[in-house]
């Protein structure tokens, strides 16, 4: 559980907003070369072979490198940052956190403001603050002062967060889950696949900028023309206050298997033999359906004359916010039905996964 929770720390800790996953890309390199063979696309993907007693079948397992954040846009002559996101935000998930700016120089600290509430008149205190209207203030008393930090636009803001253990230990707080989570399971996969001798070649596949349209999906699969894609990320857990019945995932309920979402339907047949892997081997699942966004599956599914793909999720509280909260059983039930999942991918039901 330990080595486990040490990965998981490692991965939400670093840095990564689409466009610079170059930490996150270091660290799967590092513990994933000594499984497989590394290679990167053009783009920035990474790419690890994991080869088995067979060339084909080509499983392709993709999780995304990128977590939301921000990037500076311009600096204000009184020496505030003005910034764009990079992913989704909402507006009121902002004011008030902190952030770190990655510098030519170095790390720099700051926080997210707007016009004080005290100055507010009637009519702005009943609107919402817009991320256009917020400004990063670093501590800098002019623009020359922001620069000589090392400042510039263009560049990456990322939200600032520690990891830590809840008092459920199972419980892990942290930012950038999405997809971190999914980052780890590429990594421990291709370690228990270490162990056995699985009927095909595995290709774990860290991807770029799946925030800001999946394009690193697009590019990673041309490069291994899979056969059959299985896609690792995070799903929304519903038990929280506030939100309406249909969003079924729990945290501690086990894996989620995607249903639907906006840019793909599942292989059907890939999906039913997800659901049996989980049944025989007691593994406990939830169901998502997300009807607005997607995942890298939507470029993957549609590659070339088609890839029979699949969504395996961990549901995660809070996601697209500076902290969000994991259950290591959630994880740890993802792990094995992936693992196992693979196990059974060999020529023929692959094969079969489009008849």
């Amino acid at each position: 559980m330990e080595q486990t929770k040490n990965l998981l720390r490692r991965l939400t800790s670093a840095a990564g907003v689409p466009g610079f996953e170059g930490e996150i890309r270091q660290i799967l390199r590092e513990e994933m070369a000594p499984y497989s063979d590394i290679q990167l696309d053009r783009l920035g993907c990474i790419i690890a072979k994991k080869a088995g007693t067979a060339g084909e079948p080509r499983v392709m397992l993709a999780a995304h490198m990128d977590e939301i954040g921000f990037m500076v846009k311009s600096i204000t002559p009184d020496g505030f940052l003005r910034f764009t996101p990079l992913g989704g935000w909402t507006d009121q998930v902002l004011l008030a956190q902190r952030v770190v700016v990655k510098g030519s120089k170095g790390d720099v600290p700051g926080v997210i403001g707007s016009k004080p509430p005290h100055l507010l008149d009637e009519e702005e205190r009943k609107k919402l603050a817009k991320i256009k209207d917020m400004f990063i203030d670093v501590g800098a008393k002019d623009r020359e002062e922001a620069e000589a930090f090392g400042i510039r636009p263009g560049d990456p803001i990322v939200p600032a967060g520690s990891f830590e253990t809840l008092k459920n230990e199972n419980l892990l707080l942290a930012k950038a889950w999405d997809d971190r989570a999914g980052c780890a399971l590429l990594v421990e996969v291709c370690e228990e696949l270490a162990k056995r001798q699985h009927p095909n070649t595995v290709y774990a596949v860290g991807t770029v900028q799946e925030e800001v349209g999946t394009r690193g999906a697009a590019t990673s699969v041309a490069s291994i023309d899979p056969d059959v894609a299985i896609i690792l990320d995070v799903s929304i857990a519903g038990d929280v206050p506030g939100l309406k019945e249909g969003v079924q995932e729990k945290l501690g309920g086990g894996p989620t298997v995607c249903l639907y979402d906006a840019s793909m339907i599942p292989n059907i047949n890939l999906r039913n033999l997800c659901l049996e892997t989980a049944e025989e081997l007691g593994i406990p699942y939830q169901f998502s359906v997300m009807e607005r966004g997607g995942t890298d599956g939507g470029r993957i599914h549609l590659h070339h004359i088609g890839v029979p793909s699949l969504v395996i999720g961990i549901p995660v509280r809070y996601i697209h916010s500076h902290a969000g909260i994991l259950h290591l059983e959630d994880y740890r039930g993802a792990l094995r039905l992936v693992t196992e999942l693979i196990m059974k991918l060999d020529a023929r039901t692959v094969a079969g996964l489009v008849e």
